[in-house]
Formats: C-alpha cells, sequence, structure tokens
C-alpha cells in the first residue's frame, strides 16, 4: 500500500464537473493498493498517517499532526501508483490490485480515518476525477509498506 501525501492549505476533487470532496487545511493523500495488502498494512498506514507531524507549531518547526492543527483528510484512489515503468515507454499496472479488493480496502482506509474524528472527503473510486490543491510548502511525504513494514515471507522478516 502506498500514501501519497500532500499537506495542503485546500483541496478538491471533481467528477462530471461537480464537486464531490472538498477539504481546507489538511492532507490530500492519493491511496495505491496493491495485491497482498490487507487490514493489518492499512491499520499501520492509517496510524502513521493521522500522527505523522508535519505541520509547524509556534517556532516553525514541523511538529504537530492532524488532529493538532483540526486538519482534514482528502482521500483519493490511484492505481496509478503502482505503475511499473521498467520495461519500453507504456507503464503496466499488474501491481494495482484488482478494482474489487482495491475498493474494500479504500473504503476501509476511509472507515478507519473517520474512526479518528477528522473530516475525510473522498473522490469516487474508478472515476476520471479531477483533483485541484493548494500544496503547502510544498510538502509531500510518500509512506510505502514495503518500505516501512516487512510482511510474512519477505526475505528479510
Amino acid at each position: 500500500m502506498k500514501f501519497v501525501i500532500q499537506r495542503v492549505n485546500e483541496a478538491s476533487v471533481e467528477v462530471n464537473n461537480g464537486i464531490v470532496g472538498k477539504i481546507n487545511k489538511g492532507f490530500l493523500v492519493l491511496v495505491g493498493i496493491t495485491h497482498n495488502d490487507n487490514i493489518e498494512i492499512a491499520d499501520r498506514l492509517v496510524k502513521k498517517l493521522i500522527n505523522l507531524r508535519v505541520f509547524e507549531d509556534k517556532n516553525e518547526k514541523m511538529n504537530l499532526a492532524l488532529k493538532d492543527v483540526k486538519g482534514e483528510l482528502l482521500l483519493i484512489s490511484q492505481f496509478t501508483l503502482y505503475a511499473n515503468c521498467k520495461d519500453g515507454n507504456r507503464p503496466a499496472f499488474i501491481d494495482a490490485a484488482k478494482p474489487d479488493f482495491a475498493n474494500e480496502l479504500y473504503e476501509y482506509v476511509i472507515e478507519q480515518c473517520k474512526k479518528e474524528n477528522i473530516n475525510v472527503q473522498t473522490g469516487i473510486f474508478g472515476a476520471d476525477m479531477k483533483v485541484s490543491l493548494i500544496n503547502d510548502g510544498p510538502v509531500t511525504i510518500i509512506l510505502d509498506s514495503d518500505q516501512l513494514f516487512k510482511r510474512k515471507g519477505d526475505k528479510n522478516e
């Protein structure tokens, strides 16, 4: 699972010429899901996301988390985060999870974030979306479960 997190002053997502999600200060998060992701991985990434201290405190140090600044979340599913560009110039998406599985896990991530008493907005899974944002910083952080956590069966477990 991958989260590409952008700290924003505002962000919105549009589908069919209508806004379906809009936030003010917080995180725009692009969510990518692969075949061997699961609830445990989702839980760990959500916890990391919610507690990520990248908002400035009174001393202008990145020391505050989303809740500390009453931040909001805009979660957008994005299978292209698992594009494989090793061969040729046309990306392959074989590492992205199948839509049914990905949507189920994406919805789970949404529900877990909502349990944190944060305003959570979303795009529409599988839709052609137009995402707008005003990046703050800019600050962009990538959380990749393959880099953060060992999985059962990994060589260096």
